[in-house]
């Protein structure tokens, strides 16, 4: 289980480098078209959707690295106060939910990226883009974040990780 674990999260990992890249990717482009509009007075094409896209495909596809590093947003009043056995049945139970809804929207984002593929959808603009390529971002990242949820659970499972990312000096360990 150890070297599964480790596999999820290199993979984890390599989805924030590619996150990182879409990004900084976006900034580039943002300001090649604004040296295209205002230097020289050019019209941009691809530009504003290749920002948008690369945007959103980066919000999906960094999702498992920013779960695996713990750093989505939460309030842990409530695992702050309860005790060993709480927060583990309440990680356990936040993991869990977390998967059936990520697994479901993984599902459903893959549905929506083969119909857009099979039925040759594009964008209603001059560069015409596949939807299908920024379509992909959705079930690979949201994918690739219900892995990590099941490897978060199995750490959690065999004790490799601590519930809510909390350490055993917490001073409220009250069973």
């Amino acid at each position: 289980m150890k070297s599964f674990i480790n596999f999820v999260s290199a993979v984890s990992n390599l989805c924030g480098v590619v996150a990182a890249f879409l990004v900084g990717s976006a900034i580039v482009v943002v300001c090649q078209m604004v040296v295209m509009r205002y230097f020289l007075n050019a019209s941009t094409i691809w530009q504003t959707e290749f920002v948008i896209f690369s945007l959103v495909a980066s919000t999906f596809i960094g999702s498992p690295y920013v779960l695996l590093i713990k750093g989505h947003v939460n309030v842990d009043l409530l695992p702050h106060y309860l005790g060993t056995k709480g927060r583990y049945a309440l990680a356990m139970f936040a993991s869990l939910l977390g998967f059936v809804f990520c697994s479901v929207l993984a599902w459903k984002g893959y549905l929506h990226f083969h119909e857009a593929l099979v039925n040759g959808w594009t964008t209603d603009t001059v560069w015409a883009l596949p939807l299908w390529i920024p379509y992909l971002s959705i079930p690979i990242g949201i994918g690739l974040l219900s892995l990590q949820y099941v490897a978060d659970i199995i750490a959690l499972a065999t004790g490799h990780s601590m519930p809510f990312a909390m350490d055993h000096h917490s001073g409220l360990e009250g069973e």
